[in-house]
């Protein structure tokens, strides 16, 4: 490629010359003096001489003529254009040089500054106190602060989940005395003005065979009552039957309410009618039956828990009143003493004691006993650690522990040669600046060994993938890479994995990114002090945004992707500790905190990147996906003139686009460059719209009314190359995308101008046709895109001219352009292969079948209809 370029050029100057040449020649011959043609041909000597050491010598970039070396100035204007020079010949290894001591340096920042001494060295010398001084035992303030720290009271809490289970619990242990109660029944059953609750309750409750003696007692009665009540009767008989006397009465405080019953169910009997009386006997004879049954459902319960609440206890002693208000009470007493909190470790003692004060006041005196068991049984420690306030608490009084301070007077023996070197006297040579620090040499070469060795992993991925990356590329890459360890040189932990990875997978593809991030999070930990779980949170996000950045087309997704960076993060963090157990200790507050704060980091992160990242493709010259859509948007202003001032040319182009994008998409090139190069690779043509067929609308053509000269119509229609080019840079174009202008023509001939230009030769002798002047100036394609493109530009002329052509002719004759394309050598630098050939024409074909189907041939109708 570089020979033919050369030769090309020699072959272009070498025709000025000829033309300078002919020139003098016709001056000789215009002069009549032959003796002065001996100095004319000296000058034509001089002439050629002078344009050889021109073309031999370089040339400026801004201008395409060649210039003379000039001598220098001066011997430093001089040495100072050589060492320029050689940096830029050398300019890979510079930036190798760069790389290897900007990380190593970064990196190993801890190695700049490292006492020659250190704790439990051998002193090499005395060292004495050169003045009095007060010195801070750093151990001994260290270790009074942290017994303070120790010894810190904590902080309790009510813990709410805690009272929730203690009120549910409260509420079935209720709920169970009103089931109890309900199978019972209501109390008191009868009217307390005819039977006391002191009586019905013993009679609810008293053994079948008192029921028993009592019911034949209330029967004596009645046979003494109807006795009495024969005729003429004496005055006796007219006493109340409370005070007729009953042998079978009983002595005793228990008998007491069996004789009350017994009183109190006579008076009733005497008093009202024997149905009456009846109803009552066996309303007691029923209640007496759930009685017992509510005992068994009080065992039947009880024996499914291991709690013994109600047993022994007054739950069924009280009135339905009674009850209602005691739930009340124990509802009220159990949440003062929650609210209040009881810590755990309280003794029983106490907690008794406590319930005791609060029921006395909330609940009626006969269900004390009730309230208090039910209270003692339900009622659980609620307290738990406020770490937050604990550690608040523990620091202000750490902060209030003074620094022990350690008198040390002048001309007083710090250490002596050959002593250990302990923690405090090295903290005393600090103080007087009597520890000599140094550079360790060793461990910066040791740590610039291993960056070399990342660095070359790096270079061997790069090749391995065929990634062509500019010393620009590298220098980006090696900023990118420097931020991480920088982030943490400062004290932040929190660094810009997210960051690099999402840039550079954007610029530079998944697998250069995620190298990048392996190989930072295998060397940080060598030099740099860091969690290991933060290494991994940060290296996922990293991961992740490399892996996905590149295949995202639009800026909201990667937006959106970095609330899945931060997500990951930050979980990944969370999970890491969740395994090792960090989450289940006493700081788990802790630990959720910094995973929000790396799931935070790692979305501000992406911001950042997404705010940098337009800066950066303009700075750098690089283009994304997400670059290359934008600039395919029809609205930009270039495409607008473009699609305006041009029209045939923009409909010419759309087509290119169409088949070079098919192409591209079936070879997995890249189709977004292709696409957005192919729109712009014609705009060139817009200096001299009417100067290209496809703008003339079927008008006249120019180059044949107007120009009449093959040699100034292939001069206009070469300038289209170098017009786009200007156009491209003066629209700030990425350079990938300007190689479309000038490549997808190569160095091919125009070929109708030179055919025109060979048949006046013929007609004129004195005409030399040089095929230079009709041939572009290149370069041929350099990449796969640029190659596409060049086939589809040239093929999209010979589809449109197919009318009814069939798929075989139209496959015949794309292989031919081909075929024609590679025996003149245009792709021999694109990677193109020659199996590809066939491949190419067949999509063009297909393509050119989707515009070119065939339709319905619709009848034609009468005027009448």
């Amino acid at each position: 490629m570089k020979t033919q370029q050369f030769l090309q050029s020699l072959t272009h100057q070498l025709t000025q010359w000829r033309r300078q040449y002919k020139v003098l020649c016709r001056k000789v011959k215009s002069q009549a003096v032959v003796s002065r043609g001996q100095r004319h041909k000296q000058e034509v000597y001089r002439i050629i001489l002078k344009n050889l050491l021109l073309y031999l010598l370089p040339n400026t970039a801004d201008s395409g003529h060649r210039q003379r070396r000039q001598a220098p100035k001066s011997t430093a204007k001089s040495l100072k254009n050589n060492v320029f020079s050689w940096v830029h010949e050398q300019r890979a290894s510079v930036i190798l040089a760069i790389a290897i001591v900007s990380l190593t340096g970064v990196i190993g920042h801890e190695l700049y500054n490292q006492p020659q001494m250190k704790v439990g060295t051998i002193a090499p010398q005395t060292f004495i106190a050169p003045q009095r001084a007060n010195i801070e035992d750093h151990k001994q303030t260290e270790a009074e602060r942290k017994a303070v720290k120790t010894n810190s009271a904590p902080v309790l809490m009510v813990d709410a989940q805690k009272n929730e289970q203690i009120y549910a619990h409260l509420h079935q242990v209720l709920n169970n005395g009103n089931e109890i109660r309900a199978v019972a029944g209501s109390f008191p059953f009868f009217d307390i003005s005819v039977l006391s609750i002191p009586s019905q309750r013993y009679l609810r409750s008293c053994l079948e065979s008192e029921w028993q003696k009592l019911l034949v007692n209330l029967d004596n009665l009645q046979k003494q009552h109807f006795k009495l009540s024969i005729p003429q009767p004496s005055p006796a008989a007219r006493q109340t039957p409370s005070t007729l006397s009953t042998p079978t009465l009983q002595q005793g405080s228990h008998h007491l309410d069996f004789n009350q019953a017994l009183a109190e169910l006579a008076a009733y009997r005497f008093t009202t009618l024997e149905k009456d009386t009846s109803s009552l006997i066996t309303q007691i004879s029923q209640t007496r039956e759930r009685y017992a049954q509510a005992i068994t459902k009080i065992s039947q319960i009880e024996d499914e828990g291991s709690e013994r609440v109600y047993a022994a206890t007054s739950l069924l002693e009280l009135s339905d009143e009674d009850w209602t208000e005691t739930q009340r009470g124990i509802y009220q007493s159990a949440e003062r003493i929650l609210t209040q909190g009881l810590p755990s470790g309280l003794p029983r003692r106490i907690v008794e004691d406590a319930v005791s004060l609060q029921v006395q006041i909330s609940v009626p005196e006969e269900a004390e006993s009730l309230a208090t068991k039910v209270l003692v049984t339900v009622l659980k420690p609620n307290l738990k650690q406020d770490e937050a306030e604990t550690k608040q608490q523990a620091q202000q009084a750490v902060e209030k522990v003074s620094s022990v301070m350690v008198e040390v007077r002048q001309g007083e023996v710090i250490v002596k040669k050959g002593e250990r070197i302990t923690e405090w006297k090295f903290n005393v040579l600090e103080h007087y600046h009597l520890i000599r620090r140094q550079v360790n040499w060793l461990g910066l070469i040791g740590l610039a060994g291993l960056v070399s060795v990342a660095i070359g992993i790096f270079m061997w991925v790069e090749r391995r993938i065929g990634s062509q990356l500019r010393e620009r590329d590298r220098l980006l890459i090696l900023l990118l890479a420097v931020s991480v360890p920088s982030v943490i040189a400062i004290g932040v932990p929190y660094t810009t994995w997210s960051a690099i990875g999402l840039l550079l997978g954007s610029f530079y593809g998944s697998t250069l990114a995620v190298t990048v991030v392996g190989l930072l999070s295998l060397i940080l930990p060598v030099n740099i002090e860091i969690s290991k779980m933060a290494l991994l949170a940060g290296m996922a996000g990293g991961i992740l945004s490399s892996c996905v950045a590149q295949r995202l087309r639009s800026r909201e997704e990667l937006a959106l992707l970095g609330i899945f960076i931060a997500l990951t993060q930050g979980g990944i963090y969370l999970f890491l500790n969740i395994v090792v157990g960090a989450a289940f200790r006493s700081g788990w507050y802790l630990v959720l905190q910094e995973a929000a704060f790396f799931a935070l980091s790692g979305l501000v992160w992406s911001i950042i990147a997404l705010g940098l990242s337009p800066y950066l493709e303009k700075l750098f010259d690089l283009i994304t996906p997400i670059r290359l859509a934008e600039l395919a948007n029809p609205n930009r202003p270039l495409l607008k003139r473009l699609a305006t001032e041009t029209p045939g040319t923009f409909q010419h182009t759309l087509l290119v686009a169409t088949l070079a994008e098919a192409a591209a998409k079936k070879l997995r090139c890249n189709v977004e460059l292709v696409r957005a190069g192919t729109l712009y690779h014609d705009i060139g043509k817009m200096h001299d719209p009417l100067g290209f067929i496809e703008n003339q609308m079927g008008g006249a053509n120019k180059h044949d009314t107007e120009i009449k000269d093959p040699w100034k119509s292939a001069a206009i229609i070469k300038k289209h190359v170098t017009e786009g080019l200007v156009m491209a840079k003066k629209h700030s174009l990425p350079t990938a995308i300007q190689a479309f202008i000038p490549e997808h023509q190569g160095t091919m001939a125009i070929a109708y101008f030179y055919h025109q230009a060979q048949q006046m030769a013929k007609k004129d002798p004195t005409l030399k046709v040089d095929k230079a002047d009709f041939c572009y100036d290149g370069p041929i394609p350099q990449s796969r895109e640029t190659g596409i493109v060049m086939l589809a530009d040239s093929c999209e002329a010979a589809l449109r001219s197919l009318k009814d052509a069939t798929p075989e002719q139209a496959l015949n004759m794309l292989n031919n352009i081909l075929r024609a394309k590679w025996q003149d050598e245009q792709l021999i630098d694109s990677g193109l292969t020659r199996e590809e050939m066939p491949k190419i024409a067949q999509i063009f074909v297909d393509v050119w079948q989707q515009f070119h189907h065939k339709r319905i041939a619709y009848p034609k109708l009468k005027a009448g209809s």
